[in-house]
Protein backbone atom coordinates (compact mmCIF):
# COMPACT_ATOMS: atom_id res chain seq x y z
CA UNK A 1 0.00 0.00 0.00
CA UNK A 2 2.81 2.40 0.92
CA UNK A 3 4.62 1.60 -2.34
CA UNK A 4 1.47 2.28 -4.36
CA UNK A 5 0.97 5.60 -2.59
CA UNK A 6 4.57 6.57 -3.27
CA UNK A 7 4.23 5.72 -6.98
CA UNK A 8 1.04 7.80 -7.21
CA UNK A 9 2.76 10.76 -5.54
CA UNK A 10 5.72 10.50 -7.92
CA UNK A 11 3.36 10.36 -10.91
CA UNK A 12 1.57 13.53 -9.77
CA UNK A 13 4.89 15.33 -9.28
CA UNK A 14 6.07 14.22 -12.73
CA UNK A 15 2.88 15.49 -14.36
CA UNK A 16 3.15 18.79 -12.50
CA UNK A 17 6.77 19.20 -13.50
CA UNK A 18 5.93 18.63 -17.14
CA UNK A 19 3.25 21.33 -16.95
CA UNK A 20 5.58 23.86 -15.35
CA UNK A 21 8.30 23.28 -17.93
CA UNK A 22 5.89 24.19 -20.71
CA UNK A 23 6.18 27.85 -19.66
CA UNK A 24 8.96 30.28 -18.79
CA UNK A 25 10.67 29.20 -15.54
CA UNK A 26 10.05 31.14 -12.34
CA UNK A 27 12.87 33.50 -11.32
CA UNK A 28 15.14 32.47 -8.44
CA UNK A 29 16.09 36.03 -7.45
CA UNK A 30 14.58 39.54 -7.44
CA UNK A 31 15.83 40.24 -10.96
CA UNK A 32 18.28 39.07 -13.59
CA UNK A 33 19.08 42.11 -15.71
CA UNK A 34 20.15 40.97 -19.19
CA UNK A 35 23.86 41.25 -19.93
CA UNK A 36 24.18 41.39 -23.75
CA UNK A 37 27.98 41.38 -23.49
CA UNK A 38 28.12 37.97 -21.82
CA UNK A 39 29.53 35.05 -23.84
CA UNK A 40 27.59 32.55 -21.74
CA UNK A 41 24.99 30.65 -23.79
CA UNK A 42 21.87 29.60 -21.92
CA UNK A 43 18.07 29.49 -22.24
CA UNK A 44 17.64 33.24 -22.03
CA UNK A 45 20.26 35.92 -21.44
CA UNK A 46 22.96 35.80 -18.75
CA UNK A 47 22.54 38.03 -15.70
CA UNK A 48 24.34 41.29 -15.18
CA UNK A 49 26.33 41.66 -11.95
CA UNK A 50 23.70 42.87 -9.40
CA UNK A 51 26.19 45.44 -8.13
CA UNK A 52 26.21 47.05 -11.57
CA UNK A 53 22.42 47.23 -11.95
CA UNK A 54 20.93 50.74 -12.23
CA UNK A 55 17.40 52.14 -12.50
CA UNK A 56 17.81 52.60 -16.27
CA UNK A 57 17.92 48.80 -16.61
CA UNK A 58 14.18 48.82 -15.86
CA UNK A 59 13.28 51.74 -18.13
CA UNK A 60 12.27 52.08 -21.78
CA UNK A 61 11.42 55.52 -23.11
CA UNK A 62 10.19 57.04 -26.34
CA UNK A 63 6.90 55.22 -26.83
CA UNK A 64 5.16 58.56 -27.24
CA UNK A 65 6.65 58.67 -30.75
CA UNK A 66 6.33 56.14 -33.61
CA UNK A 67 9.36 53.94 -34.14
CA UNK A 68 10.60 50.41 -34.71
CA UNK A 69 10.34 48.06 -37.66
CA UNK A 70 7.91 49.12 -40.37
CA UNK A 71 5.99 46.80 -42.67
CA UNK A 72 4.97 48.84 -45.71
CA UNK A 73 3.19 45.78 -47.10
CA UNK A 74 0.82 45.52 -44.14
CA UNK A 75 0.84 49.09 -42.87
CA UNK A 76 2.15 48.78 -39.33
CA UNK A 77 5.20 49.68 -37.28
CA UNK A 78 6.23 47.42 -34.39
CA UNK A 79 8.57 48.60 -31.66
CA UNK A 80 9.72 45.85 -29.31
CA UNK A 81 10.01 47.20 -25.78
CA UNK A 82 13.52 46.21 -24.70
CA UNK A 83 13.80 46.34 -20.91
CA UNK A 84 16.87 44.45 -19.65
CA UNK A 85 15.33 44.13 -16.18
CA UNK A 86 12.54 41.90 -17.56
CA UNK A 87 15.03 39.16 -18.42
CA UNK A 88 13.85 35.75 -17.01
CA UNK A 89 10.54 37.24 -15.79
CA UNK A 90 8.48 35.54 -18.51
CA UNK A 91 7.05 38.52 -20.35
CA UNK A 92 7.62 40.75 -23.35
CA UNK A 93 5.97 43.88 -24.75
CA UNK A 94 5.40 45.46 -28.15
CA UNK A 95 4.21 48.93 -29.20
CA UNK A 96 2.26 49.00 -32.48
CA UNK A 97 1.24 51.81 -34.80
CA UNK A 98 -1.22 50.85 -37.55
CA UNK A 99 -2.24 53.12 -40.41
CA UNK A 100 -5.86 53.26 -41.61
CA UNK A 101 -6.46 50.12 -43.67
CA UNK A 102 -3.38 48.46 -42.16
CA UNK A 103 -3.31 45.01 -40.59
CA UNK A 104 -1.16 42.89 -38.38
CA UNK A 105 -1.89 39.76 -40.41
CA UNK A 106 -3.23 36.46 -39.15
CA UNK A 107 -0.63 34.91 -36.84
CA UNK A 108 -0.08 33.13 -33.55
CA UNK A 109 2.43 32.97 -30.71
CA UNK A 110 3.28 29.33 -29.88
CA UNK A 111 4.63 30.14 -26.42
CA UNK A 112 2.50 33.02 -25.14
CA UNK A 113 -0.91 34.46 -24.41
CA UNK A 114 -1.39 38.11 -25.33
CA UNK A 115 -3.28 41.13 -24.05
CA UNK A 116 -3.56 44.23 -26.23
CA UNK A 117 -4.46 47.73 -25.02
CA UNK A 118 -5.66 50.34 -27.51
CA UNK A 119 -3.96 53.68 -26.79
CA UNK A 120 -5.32 55.63 -29.74
CA UNK A 121 -7.83 55.04 -32.54
CA UNK A 122 -9.83 51.86 -33.06
CA UNK A 123 -9.15 48.41 -34.53
CA UNK A 124 -11.00 45.22 -35.33
CA UNK A 125 -9.21 42.64 -33.17
CA UNK A 126 -9.87 38.98 -32.48
CA UNK A 127 -8.89 35.34 -32.49
CA UNK A 128 -10.17 32.00 -33.77
CA UNK A 129 -10.60 28.95 -31.55
CA UNK A 130 -8.98 25.64 -32.45
CA UNK A 131 -10.35 22.93 -34.76
CA UNK A 132 -13.06 21.72 -35.13
CA UNK A 133 -15.03 24.75 -33.85
CA UNK A 134 -12.95 27.48 -35.55
CA UNK A 135 -15.13 30.04 -33.79
CA UNK A 136 -14.33 33.72 -34.25
CA UNK A 137 -14.11 35.92 -31.14
CA UNK A 138 -13.63 39.52 -32.27
CA UNK A 139 -14.59 43.06 -31.35
CA UNK A 140 -14.03 46.59 -32.54
CA UNK A 141 -11.72 47.98 -29.87
CA UNK A 142 -11.50 51.66 -29.06
CA UNK A 143 -9.18 53.77 -26.93
CA UNK A 144 -8.91 52.25 -23.47
CA UNK A 145 -10.14 48.79 -24.46
CA UNK A 146 -8.11 45.66 -23.68
CA UNK A 147 -8.51 42.31 -25.45
CA UNK A 148 -6.97 38.97 -24.44
CA UNK A 149 -5.81 36.17 -26.74
CA UNK A 150 -5.20 32.68 -25.30
CA UNK A 151 -1.82 31.06 -25.93
CA UNK A 152 -1.26 29.54 -29.35
CA UNK A 153 -4.50 30.69 -30.98
CA UNK A 154 -4.62 32.40 -34.37
CA UNK A 155 -5.39 36.12 -34.09
CA UNK A 156 -5.22 39.40 -36.00
CA UNK A 157 -5.86 43.11 -35.91
CA UNK A 158 -7.23 45.34 -38.64
CA UNK A 159 -7.46 49.12 -38.58
CA UNK A 160 -10.70 49.48 -40.49
CA UNK A 161 -11.17 53.05 -39.32
CA UNK A 162 -10.10 56.38 -40.81
CA UNK A 163 -7.47 57.36 -38.23
CA UNK A 164 -4.13 55.83 -37.19
CA UNK A 165 -4.29 53.38 -34.29
CA UNK A 166 -1.76 52.70 -31.53
CA UNK A 167 -1.68 49.60 -29.32
CA UNK A 168 0.46 48.20 -26.54
CA UNK A 169 0.65 44.40 -26.43
CA UNK A 170 1.93 42.30 -23.53
CA UNK A 171 2.89 38.64 -24.00
CA UNK A 172 3.34 35.98 -21.35
CA UNK A 173 6.77 34.78 -22.47
CA UNK A 174 10.20 36.31 -22.85
CA UNK A 175 10.35 34.59 -26.24
CA UNK A 176 6.74 34.17 -27.42
CA UNK A 177 7.54 33.25 -31.01
CA UNK A 178 5.70 34.59 -34.04
CA UNK A 179 4.20 32.49 -36.83
CA UNK A 180 2.64 34.46 -39.71
CA UNK A 181 0.27 32.05 -41.45
CA UNK A 182 0.53 33.75 -44.83
CA UNK A 183 4.32 33.64 -44.74
CA UNK A 184 4.33 30.02 -43.62
CA UNK A 185 2.19 29.02 -46.58
CA UNK A 186 3.47 31.32 -49.31
CA UNK A 187 6.93 32.62 -48.38
CA UNK A 188 8.51 29.30 -47.45
CA UNK A 189 9.44 26.13 -49.28
CA UNK A 190 6.15 24.23 -49.11
CA UNK A 191 5.37 22.56 -52.48
CA UNK A 192 2.78 24.40 -54.57
CA UNK A 193 0.59 21.32 -54.98
CA UNK A 194 0.56 20.71 -51.21
CA UNK A 195 -0.50 24.29 -50.49
CA UNK A 196 -3.11 24.10 -53.27
CA UNK A 197 -4.64 20.93 -51.80
CA UNK A 198 -4.55 22.42 -48.31
CA UNK A 199 -6.45 25.52 -49.46
CA UNK A 200 -8.74 23.66 -51.89
CA UNK A 201 -7.47 25.64 -54.85
CA UNK A 202 -5.09 25.15 -57.78
CA UNK A 203 -1.31 25.44 -58.12
CA UNK A 204 -1.55 28.47 -60.44
CA UNK A 205 -3.40 30.46 -57.75
CA UNK A 206 -0.79 29.45 -55.20
CA UNK A 207 2.04 30.55 -57.53
CA UNK A 208 0.35 33.93 -58.05
CA UNK A 209 0.06 34.52 -54.31
CA UNK A 210 3.65 33.37 -53.73
CA UNK A 211 4.80 35.95 -56.27
CA UNK A 212 3.13 38.66 -54.17
CA UNK A 213 5.02 37.49 -51.08
CA UNK A 214 8.33 37.57 -52.96
CA UNK A 215 7.90 41.26 -53.76
CA UNK A 216 9.60 43.67 -51.37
Amino acid sequence: MAAATLLLALAVVALGSGHVEAFDPNPLQDFCVADPTSKVHENGVACKDPAAVVAEDFLFGGLDKPGGKTSKRFGFTANQVQIPGLNTLGESHVHLDVVPGGVFPVHYHPRAAETALVLEGSVYFGFVSSYPDNKLYAKVLRKGDVFAVPQGLVHFLYNNGTAPATLYASLSSQNPGLVLLGNSLFAGALPDDLVAKTLLTDAHTVQTIKANFRRS
